[in-house]
Formats: C-alpha cells, structure tokens, sequence
C-alpha cells in the first residue's frame, strides 16, 4: 500500500512525525508533501495568484509553498503521477477539529482533496489542554490509539467522495474510554467569543475564542464524545446539496 501524508502544521510539525509512525504500521511505502510553513485554518483553499514552488527534502519527502490543498494535488497530480497513492493520511493535527471546525481545517480539507481524486482518506487530529498549548502539545493519545482506530477503516472499502475525520482526546492513552462513530456537532455562535486587546503601540486586535457546544440528547456529537473522553470517528461527504430543500425551491420557479 503506497500511503500519503500530509498536514497543515508543516512539513517539520511534531504532529506529522507522529503520523509517520503510525503509517509505517501499515507500509514500508510512504511518501510526505506537505506545507513548508503552517498553514493553519487554511481550509480548502488553493494557490492561485502566485506560483507555487516544491522542495526535495528526501527520497519520498517534500515541502510545497502553499496550503495543504495545494499539497496533495502537486502529490497526486506530480509527485506520484505515476504511481498514486492508495491512502491519504492528513495529521495528527495539533488541536481538534470538530464540528464546524474542518470546514475552517487544512488537515480536513487535504483528506477532502484526497477523496475528491478518489483516494481513501483520513483526518487525525489531537486534542489539547489549555496548560499544554504551542510545542507542548502532547501526542501521546494519537500515538496509541491511531493504529486501532486507523486498522479497520483501512481495511474496509469507502465510499466514493466521502473522508473520515478521527479526533483524539486530551487524554493520556490509558485515560481514553474507547472510540465512538460519531455525527459532526455545532458550537453556538450566538456566544461566540471575541477577546478585544491593546497592543504596546495603543491600537485595538482581536483574538477569536469558540463557542461552547450544543449538546445532543444521545451525546452523539464529534464535540460531545472528546468531551466524554472518547476518540470521535466522524464520516463525512463532499456532496453539500442539502436534499429536503431541493422539492420547495424547484416549486418557486414552477
């Protein structure tokens, strides 16, 4: 199985050396193209007012200046034009992305460019505690549980189209209650949260802080299950046409 990697935290992201080892579980064929910087909230967005440059940095490793839908297509469409890669792997992302979150999410959208070639894919992204932010972020939860969690989605045949978004909690492995397939959830943007500072030069700047979820009666939410202390495994699709609305707007031009 030839595997690709990738992510949106860069080509030298502690997340990324993670997620080598993971695939090399499953493969002696693995290939990495990825951002030379991070990219980060870059979701599905593609370099096209300027060119976009590839660096050789080994044998079957390399570092694009773009975003991480800019890697996958120069790896799918370039690198190994040849001979494609059977599975892409996009992680471990430093930080969640949940809920509305991988419609914002380099590493979510490089699976999604992986699916919309027609290549098996798969998100992976740690969860972190406030106290354990930047280069402290452990992986330890990924590390341990991404090859159990990984082994039988590989191993079944996937949709077309479709991608699979795997969250582990900030946990240590031990602490982790199991995996739950779960739907992808909703934060409340009624309250979401802009923090209004002061630069030392007296002008105002902004951090955006996230609104805290919606629960679900079942608890059957990406959000609610890294809340519970489980590794979420949520199936996602390409297609957004949103079926019920399609027979009352036909009847509007009718």
């Amino acid at each position: 199985m030839r595997i690709l990697l990738t992510n949106d935290d860069g080509v030298n992201a502690a997340g990324l050396t993670v997620l080598e080892a993971v695939a090399s579980r499953f493969s002696d064929d693995i290939w990495v193209v990825a951002p030379a910087e991070e990219q980060s909230g870059a979701g599905h967005s593609l370099t096209l007012t300027q060119p976009v440059r590839l660096r050789r940095l080994g044998e079957k490793r390399f570092c694009v200046t773009g975003t991480p839908t800019d890697s996958v297509m120069m790896a799918i469409a370039h690198v190994m034009k040849d001979d494609r890669p059977d599975l892409v792997l996009s992680g471990v992302n430093r930080g969640a992305n949940l809920g509305e979150d991988v419609t914002y999410s380099g590493t979510v959208s490089a699976a999604m460019e992986g699916a919309l070639a027609g290549i098996p894919s798969i998100a992976l992204s740690q969860s972190y505690a406030r106290e354990g932010m930047g280069d402290s972020v452990p992986f330890a939860a990924a590390e341990a549980w991404a090859e159990r969690v990984l082994r039988p989605i590989i191993e079944t045949p996937m949709e077309a189209r479709t991608l699979v978004n795997i969250n582990f909690p900030a946990l240590s492995p031990d602490e982790v209650r199991g995996v739950r397939v779960t739907q992808q959830g909703l934060r409340d943007y009624g309250r979401l949260r802009i923090d209004e500072r002061t630069d030392p030069r007296g002008y105002r700047y902004f951090w955006f802080g996230l609104g805290p979820m919606l629960e679900t009666p079942s608890h059957s939410t990406d959000l609610e299950a890294i809340a519970d202390g489980y590794v979420s495994v949520t199936p996602l699709h390409l297609d957004l046409t949103h079926g019920p609305s399609l027979g009352w707007l036909a009847e509007l031009y009718t």
